[in-house]
């Protein structure tokens, strides 16, 4: 089985997809409720994200499954179906890929905080497994570990990901410390890149946590110390907390715009995260086209 990740890479730079949450929102999932849970109660509507983004031109899709390990859905009461959702989630998702669309699975953190002992790593390592061995038996392409603001964390997901043979993306989360360049626990972008290539991952990268302008130099410094293939989606800029709730004012074409710099600098892989849709990827593709 060729590494459907470094093929990828090597005719680069690959469009991958946006947002989920708030697409699903637009589509009626209220805020706070488990979007994980709608591969069940309402896979048409998950689809049409998916769809979306594959009209819009992404080469690679993600799934609706970010939160779909057994200790995150265990909040929603609903870990028991944590391979079902899973499974679902990839097939939803490859409904939607043309043949030129990959789908790459979604693998989220637990919500639970390994240092302050809230759960073990026994736990998690189960249920990453859990979710990973699901994902792959979906028929996802590849893994992705995404929004991983905890490096104990994203290593024992790499190292359950890594069992079922599919290649593995890992996405750290920057924007802590002074200079905004570190993870909530304290990691530079060289510690976690060390940690995670000695892990195995197959692709690194930055993903959530800052708008295109700020994740440039984290992207430098992945590539600086790395030459494996870069993964970068970053938000639609800072956000505006506007009653409650955040506020993404960037443009499509700005954030097109701030991309291109995010490829210059070593990109393989370029997406968007909170605050993207389906507009910012086609006109993503404009300007790299």
């Amino acid at each position: 089985m060729g590494n459907v990740i470094a093929e990828l890479a090597a005719h680069g730079p690959v469009i991958t997809d946006g947002a989920w949450g708030t697409q699903l929102q637009a589509r009626g999932l209220p805020i706070g409720d488990c979007p994980d849970a709608w591969n069940l109660l309402h896979p048409d509507r998950v689809q049409s994200v998916a769809q979306g983004y594959v009209d819009a031109g992404s080469q690679v899709i993600l799934t609706n499954t970010f939160g779909a390990n057994r200790i995150a859905l265990e909040r929603h009461g609903l870990a028991d179906r944590a391979a079902e959702i899973n499974r679902i989630g990839v097939a939803i998702s490859r409904r939607a890929a043309s043949t030129r669309t990959k789908v790459f699975a979604s693998m989220g953190p637990t919500g639970k905080m390994l240092a302050a002992g809230e759960v073990s790593p026994e736990a998690v390592s189960a249920a990453f497994l859990e979710q990973a061995r699901a994902l792959a038996e979906g028929g996802a392409d590849a893994l992705v570990i995404e929004t991983m603001s905890d490096l104990q964390e994203a290593r024992i997901a790499l190292e359950a990901a890594r069992q079922t043979g599919l290649p593995v993306v890992v996405c750290m989360v920057y924007g802590a410390g002074r200079d905004g360049d570190r993870t909530i626990m304290g990691h530079t972008p060289e510690e976690t890149t060390e940690a995670l290539v000695a892990s195995g991952a197959d692709a690194l990268g930055a993903n959530c946590g800052n708008g295109p302008v700020q994740m440039l130099p984290i992207c430098q410094r992945l590539r600086a110390v790395t030459h494996l293939p870069l993964w970068i989606k970053p938000n639609a800029g800072l956000p505006e907390i506007v009653e409650g709730h955040a506020v993404y004012h960037m443009t499509p074409e700005e954030f097109a715009m701030e991309a291109i710099a995010l490829v210059q600098a070593g990109s393989s892989f370029i997406g968007g995260c909170c605050g993207t849709g389906p507009d910012f990827i086609r006109t993503l593709q404009r300007f790299l086209a």
